[in-house]
């Protein structure tokens, strides 16, 4: 194991010390460095610098390192403005956070400065989907002085008349960890939301809070909309110290493929865990979370309860039950996911692990900060393989972030079906103008360039439900009244409305429960709905027999036999290599004489390099390797554009169809983060005018609406449009829907429009996402204008070269082959390839290359 520190300087971008103080004052300031002093610290300077830019009115982006005090410098300003003029009536400040588990540790901290300066007689309170009725009741009548909240909740909130005139003293809104909602729906809704606001109040200040990104610009643009010019982007300029450490297997394999590591690691996991008080071991899938929870359990009975698990499908009190113990010290290890990586108050948790690759910078700087979580603290972060080229990915994490190489977060635009639900949400909550609202929803970063046409198609939408539903009255939400508002008048409409305003979509949920009542928390229903009773799985670190199956309710019971039982699988399981991270990924590849004590994780993987130089060759900037080979199943090219998996998808299948097109044949496909591989039973017979009109980029989107069947895909994705457009509706008064329901409804819906409403702009959308979202259409033809125009390496290989390996892997799990019969075909291959390697210079291995 390796522990190399990198440390992240964040440059301040921005100041406003040359603009005079407003009535807030220098004393209401100096009370907050009185505070800070009495606890024993003393303010950062960015803390000071956005202090100083919000008592003169100015919004901004505050950027800095997890754990050095964005919160404080985000909510300092308010508070000094609350000492400086002493009124305490109504709602103050919105806190807009992205994740409800943010929600009461933030509370936390608020209250804490709030009551350490003088402010106690401030309410701060909690309104989210967890939010008691009663509670939310109570706020209805009267908002408390900050209010934290999500995009969903404040969306629900502006459909009430008289929100407008209950919010009047609103001085400002905070939206903690921007970075989570840029580049989403949600992001989107939250800055539709605040145009509003700042139409309803125009003295209103923004401030943003991202602790990892790496386009502030774009970020500061997207929160302030037509405001941004004179915002302030301030960067926490105190050095964060980031550690990153590796777990090195005890034996190497020289031909890895993906995950095969598996638990394999585990003991050294657990004595790792040994050695701290508390650990968080991050994993990528909830899968992950379950599989690592019950290994643990069994290796380790005697931790005990202080073994916990954490993710976004398990109940809610469970969840809250484990932050608990955490923040107490009771828990010595927690496995998590993605539900976790935020988060106010984690100082008890003294280290952090991370089971497989990162898949981005910015992702490990996060996690790593659940370490650490205080100003001055080094953030720590374990790294444990799950196949040896992770091991190249770990170090060149580590490199990236000592670079400052961290990614940027694309926000989305003309999202038509955010749109048209914030139509309707305006219309229900006291109506609205064309005109203003057009100028209204043009000033948010998400509409700037919104079409008249455009605008003209949402309103028609909204009240007819587009040009083939106009005879359905379901669809005719709107009204327009004789003085040009836009109303919703129908009470069933409105309750509709809000029981389903939102953009987040996944596979429908049902909730697990013993047959006392007790919930579990919810799994995918593709997962439960072929399950006979009596069958067994694993789900909150318990062994469950299911019972019954009724009206998305699954009741379960303990397991009477100890059966190994099945995972359960949730969407959206595998992420890709970052465009930063590949790019040092293939840069680690290149280099050569690692030492052993500055980089143990390249030394370790350096007799895998070895051989792949040896067999073949690693490409150098501006070259693309091609490998060519002959197995007993026929004929294997792989191509290496270091792109990510999902680009190389979109590559994969775009090459195959070429190939078949020009002449027919059946031509399988592999993928992972650092190629793609074509197979056939008889070579590819290309010389450089073949390979390059292969990788031709002008006729990509044609071939590949051709190649993909976008139609069914984005048919697929139109289910997510049409429920936040409100076409189809996922919750009513008493009863949820199921996904064959919702499916039925949005696949009839897209028929319709296809036939006979093909101008309707949700059509486009849907295909638009399943591009950019499937196949990052972006980042795939950038990819694809590179290697129309790199020096392409073609290498005739005798064997199987490493970076070979795990395609041809994955390519043969992908047949239809039993799973012995797979692991036997495995493990033969895998003897020959260890044996030849064992005389890599022998001159039958020798390979042929050539350069055009």
């Amino acid at each position: 194991m390796t522990g190399i520190v990198g440390v992240i300087r964040m440059r301040r971008k921005a100041s406003a010390r040359d603009l005079p103080l407003l009535s807030v004052g220098i004393d209401a300031i100096s009370q907050l460095e009185a505070w800070c002093g009495r606890r024993g610290w003393s303010p950062f300077g960015f803390q000071r610098e956005a202090w100083h830019a919000y008592s003169r009115g100015r919004s901004g982006l505050i950027h800095a390192p997890t754990g050095v005090g964005k919160t404080s410098a985000a909510w300092g300003g308010p508070v000094a403005e609350g000492l400086a003029d002493g009124d305490g009536e109504g709602i103050r400040v919105i806190w807009l956070t992205p994740l409800r588990a943010l929600a009461s540790d933030t509370a936390k901290a608020l209250r804490e400065l709030a009551e350490g300066v003088g402010l106690g007689a401030w309410t701060i309170e909690m309104r989210t989907g967890d939010t008691k009725a009663s509670v939310r009741a109570r706020q209805r009548r009267r908002l408390p002085t900050c209010l934290i909240t999500t995009p969903e909740s404040l969306s629900l909130m502006l459909t009430y008349p008289d929100t407008a005139e209950k919010m009047r003293t609103l001085r400002a809104v905070v939206v903690d960890e921007w970075h989570e909602l840029l580049g989403n729906k949600r992001g989107v809704q939250a800055e539709l939301c605040l145009a509003r606001l700042r139409a309803w109040f125009p003295e209103l200040r923004t401030w943003g809070l991202s602790a990892t990104i790496g386009n502030l610009d774009v970020a500061m643009a997207a929160l302030l909309g037509d405001r941004a010019p004179g915002g302030a982007t301030i960067a926490g300029d105190e050095p964060k110290a980031v550690e990153i450490e590796t777990l090195i297997p005890a034996s190497m394999e020289r031909f890895p493929w993906s995950g095969h590591l598996g638990i394999s690691m585990l003991e050294q996991v657990a004595r790792q865990v040994d050695r701290a008080d508390s650990t968080l071991l991050f994993t990528n899938t909830r899968s992950q979370t379950e599989i690592w929870f019950q290994a643990l359990a069994d290796l380790r009975p005697g931790w005990g309860d202080a073994l916990a698990m954490h993710h976004g499908s398990l109940e809610r009190d469970i969840r809250e039950e484990v932050e608990r113990r955490l923040a107490a010290g009771e828990a010595k290890c927690v496995v998590c996911t993605s539900s976790l990586d935020l988060g106010v108050d984690f100082s008890p948790v003294d280290q952090v692990m991370q089971v497989g690759s990162p898949k981005g910078v910015a992702r490990i700087i996060q996690r790593a900060g659940r370490s650490g979580h205080r100003p001055g603290a080094t953030s720590r972060v374990v790294g444990v393989p799950t196949n040896a080229f992770e091991l190249v990915e770990f170090a060149a994490a580590r490199g990236a972030i000592a670079e400052r190489r961290i990614e940027s977060r694309e926000p989305l635009r003309l999202a038509l079906d955010v749109l048209v639900q914030h139509l309707v949400t305006c219309a229900i909550g006291g109506g609205f103008k064309s005109r203003a609202m057009l100028a209204e929803v043009r000033s948010s970063h998400a509409f700037a360039d919104l079409a008249a046409p455009e605008w003209r198609w949402c309103l028609d939408f909204v009240q007819f439900g587009g040009a083939a539903l106009a005879a359905y009255p379901d669809f005719k939400k709107v009204r327009r009244s004789s003085d040009g508002t836009f109303r919703v008048d129908d009470p069933r409409m409105v309750q509709l409305h809000r029981m389903n305003i939102g953009t987040i979509s996944s596979e429908s949920a049902i909730s697990v429960r013993f047959g006392n009542g007790k919930r579990l928390g919810t799994v995918e229903e593709n997962f439960l709905a072929k399950m006979k009773p009596g069958a067994q799985f694993v789900f909150a670190g318990r062994r469950l027999e299911l019972v019954k199956l009724r009206e998305m309710v699954a009741t379960v019971r303990p397991a009477r036999r100890k059966a190994r039982g099945r995972i359960p699988q949730w969407m959206g399981g595998k992420f890709p290599l970052s465009t930063e991270l590949a790019d040092a990924v293939a840069a680690n590849f290149r280099r050569s004489g690692f030492d052993p004590e500055a980089e143990p994780e390249m030394a370790a993987a350096g007799p895998i390099l070895e051989i792949q130089r040896a067999w073949s060759t690693v490409p150098e900037p501006g070259e693309l390797l091609i490998e060519q080979t002959r197995t007993a199943a026929g004929f294997h090219s792989f191509v290496y554009p270091f792109a990510g998996r999902l680009v190389h998808e979109g590559l994969a299948t775009l090459c195959a169809f070429r190939l078949a097109r020009d002449r027919p044949r059946s031509v399988g496909v592999a993928f992972n983060d650092y190629g793609f591989e074509l197979h056939a039973a008889e070579e590819f017979a290309l010389d450089e005018e073949g390979w390059r009109e292969l990788f031709e980029p002008r006729t990509l989107l044609p071939d590949l609406l051709e190649c993909m069947n976008v139609h069914e895909l984005a048919r697929r994705q139109f289910r997510e449009v049409a429920r936040v457009a409100g076409l189809v509706l996922s919750s009513y008064p008493g009863r949820a829907r199921g996904t064959r329901s919702l499916q039925a409804s949005s696949g009839l819906l897209f028929d319709v429009f296809a036939k006979y409403d093909t101008d309707n702009l949700l059509l486009a959308q849907a295909q638009r996402e399943i591009l950019d979202r499937q196949l990052e259409m972006t980042r795939l033809r950038a990819a694809l204008d590179e290697m129309a125009t790199a020096t392409i390496v073609l290498v005739a290989t005798r064997k199987l070269t490493p970076l070979a390996f795990p395609l041809w892997a994955d390519q043969l799990s992908a047949e239809e082959l039993s799973s012995e019969r797979y692991s036997d075909r495995l493990a033969r291959m895998l003897g020959e390839l260890e044996a030849a390697a064992a005389r890599p210079g022998a001159p039958e291995l020798q390979p042929e290359m050539s350069r055009f």
